[in-house]
């Protein structure tokens, strides 16, 4: 499969894959395919696998699309502005991913839920607790909020951080979610949790995760007066 990543705010990443190549996707990115190309929808490992990702905030099912008769293209949009990233997984390395960042990926990477809190915590807790981990062997595809800051940690050092502008990290990173203490911090500083990474590894950060795009427009809609 070769790639090439098109467009500014609103970008495209356009696969070129030869005959028998698959990719897949969730439903809603895919843009555009040539004729040759077959698709089918399933929960991309079975059932469990498929419930995993719905309880993330994903689709239950993925989109697989498989190259016939010779080579063929398609197109991956991003779903608001921002940026796609590739990543290569060579079997010894992992991607820890947004719930909402994953674009598209080759049939060889593998998608779970990734957990680092308890359950409760990551339902209730809101943007950024329950997280989506990437492994295997291929590229996987993952879209980016806004810009994309990329930080490398070293050994023990750490940042603290909103869960939400966390977009990726490097499965050797340490990633803990704190309860931010003290009424007043909570009623008018920056929510009730931050995110506490520590290095080793690379972090990727986005600025401007979707939900507080989502916050900033909605005073300006109008809303129904009758």
């Amino acid at each position: 499969m070769e790639y090439e990543i098109r467009g500014g705010a609103f970008p495209i990443v356009i696969c070129t894959l030869q005959e028998g190549e698959t990719m897949k996707n969730e439903t809603g990115a895919m843009s555009f395919m040539t004729s040759g190309m077959n698709m089918e929808t399933n929960t991309g490992g079975g059932l469990l696998k498929g419930l995993g990702r719905a309880l993330s905030g994903d689709s239950l099912f993925l989109n697989f699309f498989t190259a016939e008769n010779g080579t063929q293209q398609i197109g991956f949009s991003a779903h608001s502005p921002g940026k796609i990233i590739p990543f290569k997984l060579d079997g010894t390395n992992t991607i820890i991913g947004q719930k909402n960042a994953f674009l598209a990926a080759e049939d060889s990477v593998e998608i779970e839920i990734f957990f680092k809190n308890k359950l409760g915590t990551g339902i209730f807790g809101g943007e950024g607790f329950i997280l989506q981990k990437f492994s295997g062997e291929g590229i996987v595809f993952l879209e980016i909020d806004g810009e994309v800051i990329e930080h490398e940690l070293q050994e023990g050092e750490t940042l603290l951080l909103d869960p939400g502008h966390l977009a990726a990290m490097e499965e050797t990173v340490g990633y803990e979610i704190e309860r931010v203490k003290g009424a007043k911090n909570i009623l008018f500083g920056e929510g009730l949790f931050f995110a506490r990474i520590q290095g080793p590894g690379k972090v990727w950060i986005q600025t401007m995760p979707i939900s507080k795009l989502a916050e900033a427009i909605i005073p300006f809609i109008p809303t129904s007066t009758g």
